[in-house]
């Protein structure tokens, strides 16, 4: 729930900016739960109030995806290991970081957190730290400033 918002969100951002057809993004779990099912309606309840709509199904990240990508954004600390375990060279590594690293009020071990067993209000704040986690990353990925 957490990766499909901060993929469509991020996405949604760069066409605002124009800069949508200059980035690939996708999202995928780092396990086999909710393999192929929609997002979380809630969420995407959450996200229509803010004025952005998707859909999509759930997958798994796949090791060659190392390949693909420049870069691995993990939503919390377990996701970041599950990552870490499936690269295979120090370059993989290094493509791996905190989605929470670029939002202002996070930071390189801050965890956005899982709303799924909370309350509608914990989706609401969910939706703040990853919109302003991608504002975040928007900036420095156009101001050169992601190293």
């Amino acid at each position: 729930m957490r990766s499909p918002l901060a993929e469509n969100l991020f996405k949604h951002l760069a066409v605002q900016a124009g800069v949508g057809d200059k980035y690939t993004v996708d999202s995928a779990g780092t396990g086999p739960w909710h393999l192929d099912e929609p997002p979380d309606p809630r969420m995407r309840r959450v996200a229509a109030r803010h004025g952005l709509s998707y859909s999509g199904r759930a997958r798994q990240f796949r090791a060659v995806e190392f390949e693909h990508f420049d870069l691995i954004l993990a939503m919390d600390y377990d996701n970041y290991a599950d990552l870490l375990q499936l690269a295979r060279q120090d370059e993989q590594d290094q493509k791996v970081r905190m989605l929470r690293e670029f939002d202002p009020w996070g930071g390189a071990s801050a965890s956005v957190p899982d709303p799924y067993y909370s309350s509608l209000d914990s989706f609401e704040e969910v939706y703040a730290v990853i919109e302003r986690s991608c504002r975040g990353l928007l900036e420095a990925l156009e101001n050169g400033k992601l190293g």
